[in-house]
Protein backbone atom coordinates (compact mmCIF):
# COMPACT_ATOMS: atom_id res chain seq x y z
CA UNK A 1 0.00 0.00 0.00
CA UNK A 2 1.49 3.54 -0.99
CA UNK A 3 1.78 6.19 1.57
CA UNK A 4 -0.64 8.35 0.62
CA UNK A 5 -3.05 5.70 1.26
CA UNK A 6 -1.70 4.11 4.31
CA UNK A 7 -2.30 8.28 5.26
CA UNK A 8 -5.48 8.17 4.35
CA UNK A 9 -6.64 4.40 5.94
CA UNK A 10 -5.07 6.30 9.32
CA UNK A 11 -7.37 9.30 9.16
CA UNK A 12 -10.47 7.17 7.98
CA UNK A 13 -9.63 4.55 11.09
CA UNK A 14 -9.45 7.78 13.78
CA UNK A 15 -12.56 8.89 12.85
CA UNK A 16 -14.48 5.90 13.20
CA UNK A 17 -12.77 4.72 16.17
CA UNK A 18 -13.62 8.63 17.64
CA UNK A 19 -17.57 7.99 16.60
CA UNK A 20 -17.55 4.62 18.79
CA UNK A 21 -15.69 5.90 21.42
CA UNK A 22 -17.27 9.27 21.79
CA UNK A 23 -20.84 8.03 20.76
CA UNK A 24 -23.71 10.42 21.98
CA UNK A 25 -21.56 12.89 23.25
CA UNK A 26 -21.73 16.08 20.45
CA UNK A 27 -18.93 18.06 22.62
CA UNK A 28 -15.72 15.17 22.60
CA UNK A 29 -16.96 13.97 19.24
CA UNK A 30 -16.63 17.47 18.01
CA UNK A 31 -13.33 18.22 19.77
CA UNK A 32 -11.85 15.29 18.36
CA UNK A 33 -12.71 15.60 14.79
CA UNK A 34 -11.31 19.00 14.81
CA UNK A 35 -8.11 18.19 16.74
CA UNK A 36 -7.43 14.86 13.95
CA UNK A 37 -8.11 17.12 11.20
CA UNK A 38 -6.41 19.90 12.08
CA UNK A 39 -3.00 17.70 13.06
CA UNK A 40 -3.34 15.93 9.40
CA UNK A 41 -3.78 19.27 7.82
CA UNK A 42 -0.68 20.64 9.97
CA UNK A 43 1.22 18.00 8.26
CA UNK A 44 -0.01 17.45 4.90
CA UNK A 45 3.41 19.51 3.24
CA UNK A 46 5.50 17.00 4.87
CA UNK A 47 7.78 15.17 2.16
CA UNK A 48 10.15 13.14 4.78
CA UNK A 49 9.20 9.00 4.38
CA UNK A 50 10.66 8.86 7.58
CA UNK A 51 8.75 11.43 9.59
CA UNK A 52 5.81 10.37 7.06
CA UNK A 53 6.33 6.83 8.28
CA UNK A 54 6.63 8.09 12.47
CA UNK A 55 2.91 10.21 11.72
CA UNK A 56 1.19 6.85 10.92
CA UNK A 57 2.64 5.10 13.78
CA UNK A 58 1.90 7.52 15.90
CA UNK A 59 -1.98 7.94 14.68
CA UNK A 60 -2.58 3.71 15.14
CA UNK A 61 -1.02 4.66 18.61
CA UNK A 62 -3.36 7.17 19.01
CA UNK A 63 -6.17 5.14 17.56
CA UNK A 64 -5.34 2.18 19.61
CA UNK A 65 -5.04 3.78 22.79
CA UNK A 66 -8.96 5.91 22.21
CA UNK A 67 -10.03 2.50 21.61
CA UNK A 68 -8.69 0.70 24.43
CA UNK A 69 -8.26 3.40 27.35
CA UNK A 70 -11.50 5.84 26.91
CA UNK A 71 -14.28 4.82 29.28
CA UNK A 72 -17.45 7.14 29.35
CA UNK A 73 -18.86 7.92 32.69
CA UNK A 74 -22.11 8.58 33.85
CA UNK A 75 -23.01 10.12 37.27
CA UNK A 76 -25.70 7.41 39.36
CA UNK A 77 -27.67 9.85 40.91
CA UNK A 78 -27.75 13.57 41.23
CA UNK A 79 -26.06 14.39 44.54
CA UNK A 80 -23.22 11.58 44.86
CA UNK A 81 -20.04 11.03 43.25
CA UNK A 82 -21.22 7.80 42.14
CA UNK A 83 -20.06 6.86 38.19
CA UNK A 84 -20.66 3.97 36.37
CA UNK A 85 -19.50 3.43 32.47
CA UNK A 86 -22.08 4.08 30.34
CA UNK A 87 -24.39 0.59 29.92
CA UNK A 88 -24.81 1.06 26.04
CA UNK A 89 -21.68 1.16 25.37
CA UNK A 90 -20.26 -1.62 27.62
CA UNK A 91 -19.40 -4.78 25.99
CA UNK A 92 -20.56 -7.97 27.67
CA UNK A 93 -19.06 -9.25 30.74
CA UNK A 94 -16.74 -6.22 31.04
CA UNK A 95 -16.04 -6.10 34.70
CA UNK A 96 -16.42 -2.10 36.13
CA UNK A 97 -16.27 -0.61 40.08
CA UNK A 98 -19.26 0.33 41.71
CA UNK A 99 -18.05 1.64 44.30
CA UNK A 100 -18.84 5.18 46.05
CA UNK A 101 -16.14 7.46 46.25
CA UNK A 102 -16.07 9.20 49.59
CA UNK A 103 -16.63 13.02 49.00
CA UNK A 104 -13.15 15.16 50.27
Amino acid sequence: MGTRLKVLSVFKSLHRTRMDVFKDDNRALTAARLKINDEFQKNKSETSEENIQKMIKMGLNVEAVLREAVVQMEHIGEDTLLLRPRESLLLENVPYCDQPRKKS
